[in-house]
């Protein structure tokens, strides 16, 4: 009897999901792309059960419907989704109101505000490891209790995307440490845990309980076996971020390994030997008892490409529709020609705030040195260049800390554009590689649910499931090319920045 492992993932703008064999072999693939909402500026959000729970069900049936597998084979499923994300529900786990997204989110900036002036910035990036940030969940929280107070006092919980998954399928309410610890300023570096007090937010039993993302915390139940196709009983995994089990997916798990995920917005994940805090980036605990990360974000990539496409090359949407071409390489082969720096032409990626490493949820979007010269295709591969720019800042930081970078595994959509990947790799002089499996966060959500059940009796063995297709090597002249240029990204922000804030 064969048996098999179920990973879902819930992305920005599009759902995954994979069933696996006991080889780590995908057996059956399903998508669903789906929309992210923004009610005004600087907001971010997601309908849980619509998105969230309805993709996943939906993924589930086609999973074991396009494979021909007995549900009763599959020994465990996993999940991940965009993260950390937050999601008031009621006692009967009914969402009380759009679910508020990770970082890209920024309305929280006055309760961000009034928590470094009476809490202290020093003091929470010494207790967290990492400074308060838009990504903060926490601080979300917050924000509903200062502006929708009437959805505050009927919230039962406060959860993000992988906690209302699981309780959907096990009735279980966990968080993995790894998400958890983005919570700042209520989750505890030193206890590996929620603090004591998280008064000023919430009580504390309005939480879900911190667990590891490999532990298995439950089973599905009968309702959610009937809506998911899955057999009851099916063992079910913490969940935890889509960037961490992305980077699990393509074996990002000892010291040294880093991972770039080009998704809607940019995450890195670096694996370190111990703690290791910098208040430009977030530190935390990794996926497994006794590991870290340094992670980061960067909040617009593919966003800014598809921005691109929906307000510059609506005539090239039309025309890739009408021969069935593909609307992303024909944007990319206008680029290629167009030498390194665009001709003068830079871009700050900013176009939603920034997360790291300048943390400025007020900081604008940008396109500067435009001149009579620059067409669309300027444009375009200015964009690329600007996340670029803004990745080699990550790198400096990486150096500079003396983190022993020695593998960078670029990850998600951006993978299938070669010159982006060959762009960053030139800006930073950093090699970059890519997995055979490029499937993503649903892979490294089942190869954890196999981790879980004990068909990989340990992280290593399960890294030896993952194999390189290609690399990419940093161009010596496009790299100096690039060197000056680089140079006058930093300064365009530090110099705008002041402006920037007046609006």
């Amino acid at each position: 009897m064969s048996t098999y492992f179920m990973g879902i993932d819930i992305g920005t703008y599009e759902s995954k999901g994979t069933l696996v064999d006991e080889n780590a072999k995908i057996v059956a693939y399903h998508a669903c792309p789906h929309e992210m909402e923004v009610p005004q500026p600087g907001y971010a959000e997601h309908d849980a059960e619509n998105t969230w729970w309805g993709d996943f069900c939906t993924i589930s049936r086609a999973l074991i419907a396009g494979s021909g597998v007995d549900p009763a084979d599959i020994r465990g499923v996993g999940c991940s989704t965009i993260a950390p994300c937050c999601l008031p529900v009621d006692e009967e786990l009914r969402p009380l109101r759009k679910a508020i997204l990770y970082g890209i989110d920024c309305r929280a900036a006055a309760e961000i505000a009034y928590l470094e002036n009476s809490c202290g910035a020093e003091n929470i990036f010494q207790r967290c490891g990492t400074p308060l940030t838009t990504q903060s969940a926490a601080a979300k929280i917050l924000w509903i209790k200062n502006n929708e107070p009437e959805i505050y006092a009927r919230a039962a919980k406060f959860v993000t995307g992988s906690t209302y998954l699981v309780a959907k399928l096990t009735g279980k309410f966990v968080i993995d440490h790894y998400t958890a610890a983005t919570w700042v300023p209520i989750y505890s570096m030193e206890r590996l845990n929620w603090e004591e007090d998280v008064s000023l937010f919430c009580r504390r039993d309005q939480l879900a309980e911190c667990r590891w993302t490999h532990e298995t915390v439950g089973t599905v139940t009968e309702a959610a076996a009937k809506e998911t196709g899955l057999a009851p009983g099916t063992i079910v995994t913490t969940g935890t971020a889509d960037a961490s089990a992305e980077a699990l997916s393509v074996g990002v798990l000892d010291p040294g390994d880093m991972m770039l995920m080009y998704g809607s917005s940019i995450f890195i994940i670096h694996v370190v030997e111990k703690l290791t805090v910098d208040r430009r980036l977030w530190a935390g605990p990794y996926l497994f008892p006794g590991t870290y990360s340094v992670a980061a974000g960067m909040s617009c990539a593919g966003t800014l490409t598809r921005w691109y496409k929906d307000n510059f090359a609506i005539d090239m949407v039309e025309k890739a529709y009408k021969s069935g071409a593909n609307l992303y390489e024909e944007m990319m082969h206008a680029a290629e020609g167009i030498a390194p720096g665009s001709e003068g032409l830079i871009a700050l990626p900013y176009f939603s705030g920034e997360r790291t490493p300048i943390n400025d949820p007020r900081a604008k979007g940008m396109l500067f040195g435009l001149n009579l010269q620059h067409t669309r295709a300027h444009i375009y591969k200015a964009l690329l260049e600007g996340v670029g720019y803004g990745i080699s800042q990550h790198f400096d930081i990486f150096d500079e800390r003396k983190m022993g970078t020695r593998k960078v595994m670029a990850v998600g959509g951006g993978t299938k554009n070669p010159l982006w990947l060959q762009i960053v790799s030139d800006i930073s002089g950093k090699r970059q590689h890519v997995a055979a499996v490029e499937t993503g966060a649903a892979y490294g959500d089942a190869l954890i649910a196999a981790l879980a059940v004990g068909h990989y009796k340990d992280s290593r063995e399960l890294s030896a499931q993952i194999h390189i297709s290609r690399q990419i090597d940093p161009s010596t002249a496009a790299h100096a090319a690039y060197a000056p240029l680089r140079r006058r990204y930093d300064a365009l922000y530090q110099s705008t920045k002041e402006i920037m804030h007046q609006f």
